[in-house]
């Protein structure tokens, strides 16, 4: 899933998404989860490995009950300069809608390789499409795993788990309970939804 589908599918001379580039942060791996209001609300869970953001859209959101196992469906990479976008896509373009920063930080692998960087295990996890890492945000921490659906009619399924530890929690965890009342993107889906019972016929 390399930087050039994420190109392609994208007009620069109209979203203000940063163009593909590959770069690294160069010490700590970084992660951002971003709130994407497009045809539906999502969450997109990126980590940086390799120069860029390796994507996935979570619809629920993450979660830090064990007991749930989100869908995750791995999308195209992303810049990493894409990590710190927040804004609207204009209509008629990809992904059209509001994007807003949920959380970041930074992450690392949970079982460390003497001899290799922290990018360079991630890699081979993926490679492995079994991934165990820490993260270190604001809303999340501790660890997750993010693990391919085998035998799966979309070969872009995963699913994003969190493990058991002291930052789990056993009650319903819901993504859009820990969200600023300030938030841009719920201004929008409320205006977006506003517009739509204007327009219902009556009766």
């Amino acid at each position: 899933m390399a930087l050039e589908d994420y190109n392609k599918k994208r007009n620069f001379k109209e979203t203000s998404e940063p163009e593909g580039k590959a770069k690294s942060s160069g010490k700590k791996l970084k992660f951002v989860i971003q709130r994407h209001a497009a045809s539906r609300l999502h969450y997109d869970f990126r980590l940086e490995m390799e120069g860029v953001l390796k994507s996935w859209a979570v619809p629920k959101g993450p979660s830090l009950n064990p007991a749930d196992k989100r869908l995750a469906m791995m999308v195209e990479d992303h810049p990493y300069s894409y990590r710190t976008f927040e804004g609207s896509i204009p209509k008629g373009n990809y992904g059209a809608g509001e994007v807003e920063i949920w959380d970041e930080g930074t992450y690392e692998p949970i079982e460390k390789v003497e001899g290799k960087s922290d990018d360079l295990v991630m890699r081979s996890e993926l490679h492995k499409q079994s991934l165990k890492f820490i993260l270190h945000g604001k809303k999340l921490k501790g660890e997750f795993a993010l693990v391919k659906i085998k035998n799966s009619k979309d070969e872009n399924a995963w699913l994003l788990i969190k493990h058991k530890d002291k930052y789990a929690v056993d009650e319903d965890y819901d993504a859009e309970e820990h969200t600023l009342k300030t938030s841009k993107v719920t201004a929008y889906l409320e205006e977006k939804e506003g517009k739509k019972k204007m327009n219902r016929p009556k009766g």
